[in-house]
């Protein structure tokens, strides 16, 4: 699995952004997948996540009520649609490959470039 996020810009509060992670390999649909998301000094932190088939998934934190994510393994894709957004929103938001044991999430792929939200106020 080799995802790459997109989808990221410059937007005022209280505006929609649709992010996507895709995938040119063929292994897509097996993988649960979650969003994380690092603001500059601050920890790298989850946002959601999503089981294999879609049918399950949470967002977290700050986020829950604004965000919803999605995948459509037909298309080898997963998004974020993120609405009211604002300041805080503002960072580098990642897809990776996930495992839940648990209540516990595990990053179990690599992190790529990411792309870059930035909420004005």
């Amino acid at each position: 699995v080799q995802l790459v996020e997109s989808g990221g810009g410059l937007v005022q509060a209280g505006d929609s952004l649709t992010l996507s992670c895709t995938d040119s390999g063929t292994s897509f649909s097996s993988k649960p997948l979650g969003w994380y998301r690092q603001a500059p000094g601050k920890r790298r932190e989850l946002v959601a996540v999503i089981n294999t088939d879609g049918s399950m998934s949470e967002v977290v934190g700050s986020a829950k009520g604004r965000f919803t994510i999605s995948r459509d393994n037909a298309k080898n894709a997963m998004y974020l649609q993120m609405n009211s957004l604002k300041p805080e929103d503002t960072a580098v938001y990642y897809c990776t490959t996930i495992v839940v044991i648990g209540s516990e999430v595990r990053v179990t792929g690599s992190w790529g470039q990411g792309t870059q939200v930035t909420v004005s106020s």
